[in-house]
């Protein structure tokens, strides 16, 4: 599973909009947007800001491992 399934799959399971994660990271809903659909490259330090908003392993989030932690 690649790093963008894995950012929507985390954010609709909390029922959280585009726009508000992407107000985590500093991007638009549109520029989150861009990311999950594949138009645009996650950025590490948005990585990093990703996983410890979900509380999840870097390794986990782009899909090396399916162990959350």
């Amino acid at each position: 599973m690649n790093y963008r399934i894995r950012m929507r799959n985390l954010r609709e399971d909390r029922d959280l909009t585009q726009k508000q994660v992407g107000a985590l990271i500093n991007k638009s809903q549109q520029g989150y947007s861009h990311i999950e659909d594949g138009r645009a490259e996650l950025k590490i330090d948005d990585l990093i800001k990703l996983c410890k908003f979900y509380n999840v392993s870097s390794d986990y989030l782009i899909g090396l491992s399916d162990n959350v932690r």
